[in-house]
């Protein structure tokens, strides 16, 4: 298997590890409690369901890192002679978007770990641990996509400028982009904050098609 191939697989990975995110967050762990203001009762819903937590960080954080990077050198291996420069650019803000996805997947497991640890003789220290590092895990991966909207916008418009890829996924990918961008504006967040993860379960999945069948 070439290395497009390769990173086709990896592009329907990606896609894969938002939909499992999803699916366990919507139909499991929010219907259990995960998620609300208090951070005392999250820090006890933490301690109780250690092993799923650590199964849904390790798909949605760290496993989805690792084929990103796989993914972005794949399509800079395919758009490198075309557009070099808007190649060379994307794949560093997926590099970048990639370390910072990682970043907070290690985080994660810390603050996990942590909490359960603290909640045992402090629950509201623990509580309290958990707002700042929860904090700290929304600036690196998830209260912006900044890195990871510049990524598909850049890519996807230098994509579209040569043709290397079809006309509607690469608006696809630009939608996605500025939706991203989109983030930075707190009263835009929830809803292109939706836009951006839905839209990159689909264009994940086409790209690893793509990628796949030439």
């Amino acid at each position: 298997m070439n290395f497009q191939r390769i990173g086709g697989v990896c592009g329907l990975i990606a896609a894969g590890t938002y939909l499992f995110g999803i699916g366990l967050l919507l139909g499991v762990l929010e219907p259990a409690g995960y998620g609300g203001t208090d951070m005392v009762a999250q820090a006890r819903f933490l301690s109780e369901n250690q092993f799923i937590m650590y199964i849904w960080n390790l798909v949605i954080w760290i496993l989805n890192a690792i084929v990103l990077v796989i993914l972005a050198l794949a399509i800079h291996d395919r758009l490198q002679q075309k557009a070099p420069a808007f190649s060379q650019v994307a794949t560093s803000f997926a590099l970048i978007w990639a370390g910072l996805v990682l970043a907070s997947g290690m985080l994660s497991n810390i603050t996990l770990g942590t909490v359960s640890t603290l909640y045992a003789s402090d629950p509201v220290q623990a509580g309290a641990f958990l707002q700042s590092l929860t904090a700290v895990e929304e600036g690196l991966g998830g209260g912006n996509e900044l890195a990871g909207g510049l990524w598909v916008l850049i890519l996807s418009w230098g994509a579209l400028r040569t043709e290397a890829f079809s006309k509607p996924m690469n608006l696809c990918g630009m939608l996605i982009g500025f939706a991203g961008l989109s983030t930075l504006f707190p009263a835009l967040a929830p809803v292109t904050g939706a836009i951006f993860g839905l839209g990159f379960i689909v264009w994940f999945a086409w790209v690893g098609i793509h990628l796949l069948r030439n």
